[in-house]
């Protein structure tokens, strides 16, 4: 798949990205208070996915520490992940409205909230008609020792946050996940007559690092073309639209301690491109609210997503 020079600005994406790997999994922002007693990371067995499909992609060049999983915050998460995979959750067929989501959970790049931000997403997509897809993507090697991670992500946070690097130089580093999500979308509509799918009705959303993810998929390149995107609690900075980008939705928590008070650029950017966009700022809900329980309007994120895809004509057979 040919990639393009990306024409707006990736600066904060890869460095900022790595950073937020760290405070994610040191911060009490990622579940709350109300999950705080489980923000241990345990190592736990490799769940059996027997229904994800291995992407086309292949294994991750270079890598040696193999897949690992562990619980925090009550969900479960993925650590060197080095084959992709797409494990469908799809609606019954009478309720089924054509439409389909591939979702991105996140992680900085070095983990997958695969749970809270993958599984408990797609079935909630599902339970409504729209087939979800989730994306199990490639991520960068980590220490193999689940102690060692966790040392090294407390070290990362200490450095602080990145200075911008070169955006042609991050948006290369991020080659694999976003070949991993161009193959996403090309299987999908490979099998779009199994699944129930239109294939002009694709669409992706992404949580945090997923968000970053998304964004690129959608801007920077010809191949994967979602007719709409999700950018959950992912970095908001400025960016050149395309006339042709697709609807845009956004959310995020005015006390996230890594985006709350970082500007709305790319809400401004989407809105002088006169491209439509939806942006939900919640007063309370940290970082990686996703689909947990809180006693915050932030809970409310998914339900106002819904109904944008409804407002779009997705939540209906065409």
């Amino acid at each position: 798949m040919r990639t393009q020079t990306p024409p707006f600005g990736l600066s904060w994406l890869k460095p900022l990205a790595i950073w937020l790997a760290g405070m994610a999994a040191l911060v009490g922002a990622t579940a709350g208070p109300a999950l705080a007693q489980d923000d241990r990371m345990t190592p736990i067995a490799i769940p059996a996915q027997q229904d994800a499909i291995p992407l086309a992609t292949g294994p991750l060049p270079g890598a040696t520490a193999p897949e690992a999983w562990h619980s925090q915050y009550g969900s479960v998460f993925a650590r060197n992940v080095t084959t992709a995979t797409l494990t469908p959750f799809l609606p019954d067929a009478a309720k089924a409205t054509g439409a389909a989501v591939i979702v991105a959970p996140g992680g900085g790049f070095r983990s997958l909230s695969m749970e809270n931000e993958g599984w408990d997403v797609a079935r909630a997509l599902a339970a409504r008609g729209v087939a979800a897809f989730v994306l199990k993507y490639r991520l960068n090697q980590t220490p193999q020792d689940l102690t060692a991670f966790a040392t090294s992500m407390r070290e990362m946070v200490s450095r602080g946050p990145p200075r911008r690097s070169d955006p042609r130089a991050a948006f290369g580093e991020l080659a694999p996940q976003i070949a991993d999500a161009r193959a996403a979308f090309a299987l999908v509509r490979s099998r779009a007559g199994e699944w129930r799918v239109d294939r002009d009705r694709i669409g992706m959303v992404g949580f945090s690092a997923g968000a970053m993810l998304t964004m690129a998929t959608a801007l920077a390149g010809e191949d994967a073309k979602p007719a709409f995107i999700g950018n959950v609690y992912g970095p908001l900075a400025p960016v050149t639209v395309p006339a042709d980008a697709p609807p845009l939705f956004v959310a995020l928590a005015a006390d996230d301690p890594l985006f709350g008070n970082s500007g709305y650029g790319l809400i401004e950017s989407w809105t002088k491109a006169k491209r439509p966009v939806e942006f939900h700022l919640y007063e309370q809900g940290g970082h990686g609210f996703g689909m947990y329980p809180k006693e915050t309007t932030s809970t409310g994120w998914f339900d106002a997503f819904a109904r944008w895809l409804a407002m779009h004509g997705y939540m209906s057979a065409k």
